[in-house]
């Protein structure tokens, strides 16, 4: 499962500043106009260029609901570029990244405190490096588990320790069985 990346989706389309176009046909225009050909918008979809061609004029006006899918999924991908890369350079510079989630949290302790693992349901704002660390590890084809390593430990010094002022046994804290999980930057 890719639950930082899809949150990390989520957050880019949540901040769209005109909505992608309705249409079938705006849509497919949109890709030609991207992707420079039908050739390459049929090779990208997974469909026949004459496919393409039938939806770019209106003669079809409703594929199936899997093309259609896919269709979406290819124009909010390349959709507003600029505003994306925009307010990931804010969070990662100025305003930091905002995680709520509902997960299961272990950890490492001294000897007398607990370190069983419970369910929390935290929302934290997590400062401008970690949301940097976080971007940079999704660019580099980080795996899952190295971006909830990022967020977990963003956690451990935010939350659990109060940036230094309490908790200083605590070594390391763990993000597991994660309910939900959603980003706001």
């Amino acid at each position: 499962m890719a639950e930082i990346d899809d949150a990390i989706d989520r957050a880019d389309q949540e901040h769209f500043t005109r909505q992608p176009p309705k249409t079938l046909k705006g849509r497919i225009n949109f890709l030609v106009k991207q992707l420079k050909t039908t050739r390459a918008v049929a090779a990208e979809l997974g469909i026949s260029q004459r496919s393409v061609e039938r939806y770019r004029t209106g003669e079809r006006r409703h594929p199936p609901q899997a093309i259609a899918d896919r269709i979406d999924a290819a124009v909010r991908q390349r959709w507003q570029p600029q505003v994306r890369k925009r307010r990931r350079k804010q969070a990662a510079t100025t305003r930091g990244i905002t995680v709520e989630t509902r997960a299961r949290f272990g950890y490492t302790a001294p000897v007398g405190t607990t370190d069983d693992g419970r369910f929390r349901r935290l929302t934290v704002h997590l400062p401008p490096p970690y949301a940097q660390r976080l971007f940079d590890a999704r660019e580099a084809g980080s795996s899952d588990r190295e971006m909830r390593a990022i967020i977990a430990e963003g956690f451990k010094d935010v939350y659990f320790q109060d940036g230094g002022a309490r908790a200083l046994g605590l070594s390391d804290v763990t993000l597991n069985d994660i309910d939900y999980l959603d980003l706001d930057y």
